[in-house]
């Protein structure tokens, strides 16, 4: 296949690159990813400002924005041919049940929802991983099985992987998005000119983590897979919330 592979991190970073080296074992490989750590970018597209780019001696392409504007520039513009599928990752961290709102890997994934075909992104458990190797050895995996058995119409596929050894893994297991509970508090601080400073606390653990959730998955080892929704419709409350707008 012919794979874009993108990022939140940052085109240099230790994931991509580790799975940049065992897709093109296999697979031809076009990289368009943030010059710069993009965490948390979400699906923002920039409108406001010009994008530029710079072009690596390898191919690699580094673009001065969000994770959804590489994604994009490459589909819209950047590659002369069209790739079969969009791979996000590996990222520095877990994107677990709520992380996905946040996540600029994930964002990725879903621009290349436009492909009519997988799109996946993948983070390992841990943050300052170890065995980058491990998740780019599952996705290998989840590709070969998608090339053997396609999934209908655009998927989006949210990969967590233990942050273990290869054959501590105890498999794969398909599971829904978990909950986390709230962040922890802001950090206020000073600046060395004494005006006030933020830190956005870190996420906080997880609260709807039991089996079938992908955090119970990852913390047992094994490999978590979730089937997103671009839709966030809520469905089911589209009747009694008809009733209910009469009155206005």
């Amino acid at each position: 296949m012919r794979i874009l592979l993108s990022n939140d991190d940052g085109c240099t970073a230790p994931g991509l690159l580790a799975m940049a080296r065992h897709l093109r074992a296999e697979h031809q490989v076009d990289i368009v990813a943030p010059d710069r750590n993009r965490s948390a970018a979400s699906n923002s597209l920039t409108i406001l400002t010009p994008l530029r780019i710079h072009r690596h001696a390898d191919g690699t392409i580094c673009v001065d924005g969000t994770p959804t504007d590489c994604v994009h520039l490459a589909l819209a513009s950047l590659l002369a041919e069209k790739p079969d599928m969009v791979v996000s990752g590996i990222n520095n961290g877990p994107n677990l049940g709520d992380d996905t709102l946040y996540s600029g890997t994930v964002a990725a994934a879903m621009e290349g929802r436009y492909l009519g075909t997988a799109a996946i992104a993948v983070s390992m458990s841990a943050y300052n991983p170890k065995h980058y190797d491990t998740g780019a050895r599952a996705v290998m995996q989840i590709l070969a099985e998608l090339a053997r058995n396609p999934l209908a119409g655009p998927t989006i596929l949210n990969v967590n992987v233990p942050d273990v050894p290869w054959e501590d893994l105890q498999g794969f297991e398909v599971t829904r998005l978990g909950h986390r509970r709230q962040s922890e508090p802001v950090g206020e601080a000073l600046d060395p000119r004494g005006r006030p400073i933020y830190w956005i606390g870190p996420a906080g653990p997880g609260a709807d983590a039991g089996p079938g959730t992908d955090f119970h998955a990852v913390e047992h080892n094994r490999v978590s897979i979730t089937p997103l929704l671009i839709d966030l419709t809520r469905h089911s409350l589209m009747g009694k919330l008809t009733e209910w707008a009469k009155a206005l």
